[in-house]
């Protein structure tokens, strides 16, 4: 890959992977905080620090990461990797970033597979501060991704229809008609005013990344269904869920429960209380693959189960990247297109209000006290700094406390 330099010495290109590896595992153990906080660990590291790109590029990839489905802080950074280092680059900046949080999680899915979690007060913590984390997560993406009444009146649709007729395929389709609306209702977004850094992808290549991914996510539930194996199952699931999941890593919560609850290859106790752990590691939310991955029943889990969910959930990252890259610059200027995504966006919005309710409320909350607790992460992480990793772990020692005290 050619190597671009500005006139502030910044340069894109020329690196090795092994540096990428180092400086992403760096951010990988340090980067608490949620995507957004991401962001700026990201910006300090590769944008100030070491220079190894412009700000114009940063800024570009964030606005195009923002408008992909996925992780968006995980894409920011494999396209950082192959910008400095090409796919080599791409794939250390992410092995870096995600291994500690998926070893971390991997190990506390093993230590507690043969345990029976259900009555165990502070696993009911993690499940109460799951709850908390993606209420306010709800509330921050209200706010900014349905600030109009359309927008509002999609998503609270979106929630009623999935709590009414609950179902995997379903929440595609619903994904798919708050697209379409927007496509047809919202063209009035304004359009970016950032001019946009360099593609370092070719049309060709992006084209048949696209078509990669269009191919695994239409052939991937055909060859489960007609085969009935259980492993295509399992990675059509995982990368479903990688592939759909619009507005942020929270989003990814409803889409993994229907694929992996609903069939019964986990109980909801166990995905909840992994989704609460996942909040007080650093790295990326979607790093609970490995944690549903190694806990799931039947075979594969363990290790090798955690490692085919994490891999098959972050592909549709890499190849959307790719896919994108290219074309960038003409697609975010297309009304038609900053409508279908802000209708998505208002879509997704709904589902989450959806698992909020169910599972998320209805397998946790108990008492009063449970009803307390919640309350008490909720407003402490929307009006104070504290960091989530914080407000876990005093949810699941409060909640070990209460339930020794015999409050729940």
């Amino acid at each position: 890959m050619r190597e671009l330099t500005d006139a502030d010495g910044r340069h894109e290109g020329g690196g090795d992977p092994a540096e990428v590896f180092r400086a992403a595992l760096l951010l990988g153990l340090t980067s608490f905080g949620g995507p957004i906080a991401h962001l700026g660990y990201f910006h300090r590291e590769y944008a100030e620090r070491r220079r190894w790109l412009t700000e114009g590029t940063y800024l570009d990839l964030v606005a195009l990461c923002q408008f992909l489905p996925g992780p968006a802080s995980s894409q920011v950074g494999i396209g950082i990797g192959l910008l400095r280092a090409g796919w080599g680059g791409a794939l250390a900046a992410w092995l870096g970033f995600t291994l500690p949080s998926a070893i971390a999680l991997t190990a506390f899915a093993l230590l507690t597979a043969d345990l029976d979690l259900s009555g165990v007060g502070w696993v009911h913590g993690l499940k109460l501060a799951a709850v908390a984390v993606v209420a306010v997560a709800i509330v921050s993406m209200w706010r900014s991704m349905a600030p109009d009444w359309p927008r509002r009146g999609m998503a609270v649709a979106a929630a009623v229809v999935i709590l009414l007729l609950p179902a995997a395929a379903l929440q595609v389709a619903v994904i798919g008609a708050g697209g379409l609306l927007g496509w047809g209702l919202l063209r009035e977004l304004p359009p970016p005013t950032d001019a946009g850094g360099r593609s370092p992808i070719g049309p060709r290549l992006g084209l048949a990344a696209l078509g990669a991914f269009a191919v695994l996510l239409v052939g991937l539930p055909l060859v489960a269904e007609l085969t009935g194996d259980h492993l295509v199952a399992m990675i059509e699931s995982f990368y479903r869920a990688g592939a759909l999941v619009f507005g942020g890593g929270h989003v990814v919560l409803p889409l993994l429960s229907e694929s992996v609850v609903t069939p019964g290859w986990l109980d909801a106790d166990t995905f909840i209380a992994g989704y609460g752990a996942a909040q007080a590691v650093p790295g990326p939310l979607f790093a609970v693959s490995a944690h549903l991955g190694a806990s799931l029943r039947p075979e594969p889990n363990g290790v090798v189960g955690a490692t085919i969910a994490l891999v098959a959930i972050f592909l549709p990252s890499f190849l959307l990247v790719a896919a994108a890259l290219p074309f960038w610059h003409r697609l975010r200027r297309w009304p038609a297109f900053r409508g279908a995504l802000a209708g998505t966006n208002a879509a997704v919005i709904g589902l989450l209000m959806a698992a909020l309710v169910d599972p998320l409320w209805t397998s946790t909350v108990t008492s009063v006290v449970d009803v307390a607790l919640i309350g008490l992460g909720g407003a402490t992480l929307l009006l104070t700094r504290a960091p989530p990793w914080l407000v876990v772990a005093t949810l699941a020692l409060v909640a070990q406390v209460a339930a020794l005290a015999g409050l729940v």
